[in-house]
């Protein structure tokens, strides 16, 4: 009984690591480098023009070209922790938070996992990108193991296994290398 019982939990378990955030590396960046957690924190309950501005400056762009309801959407979700398979602010994994955004904010519906969303996009070269494209990464080998929404500049938000939701660049190094694929999700 307890041996069928480790092999129907290490079932369920080991799809769900296989399928989940793959990232190592967790930075959140602004125009200067790293910005420290408690920035973010000390701005929670901003009104949205404040949010808007606050991440124009972060991402080096006018608030005006900036979609309000991404940031605002992002900035209640900043800091959450990853958790493999969460799906709530107490624990989320990349491909539900993408996932997550997308419902919300753009009212399109994604597949679960970052591999299935990788094979529903119009792809693109990473210097064609738009705000609300993804980004696909591979960290373990060849399958795609980790999704995120690219933002402005460079910058990309996404799940951090260590930081949870953050904001990094993708020209990182560390990202840049692990890059599988970027574009625009098909209906």
């Amino acid at each position: 009984m307890k041996i069928e019982k480790s092999i129907y939990v290490l079932l369920i378990l080991v799809p769900l690591f296989l399928t989940s955030c793959g990232a190592k590396k967790k930075t959140l960046y602004s125009n200067a480098g790293k910005v420290e957690t408690g920035k973010i924190a000390s701005r929670k309950g901003t009104k949205k023009g404040n949010l808007t501005a606050y991440y124009a400056d972060l991402l080096g762009t006018d608030a005006k070209a900036l979609n309000a309801d991404l940031y605002s959407f992002i900035d209640d979700w900043m800091g959450s922790p990853h958790r493999m398979g969460g799906l709530t602010r107490s624990g989320i994994d990349c491909s539900a938070f993408v996932g997550m955004v997308y419902n919300e904010v753009y009212r399109k519906d994604l597949p679960r996992t970052s591999r299935d969303m990788a094979q529903r996009i119009k792809r693109k070269y990473d210097n064609q990108l738009q705000e609300g494209d993804l980004v696909f990464f591979s960290f373990g080998g060849r399958d795609i193991d980790h999704v995120g929404v690219y933002l402005q500049n460079g910058k990309f938000v996404h799940v951090s296994t260590k930081q949870g939701v953050v904001i990094s660049n993708l020209k990182d190094t560390w990202y840049y290398k692990y890059l599988k694929r970027c574009g625009t999700p098909t209906s």
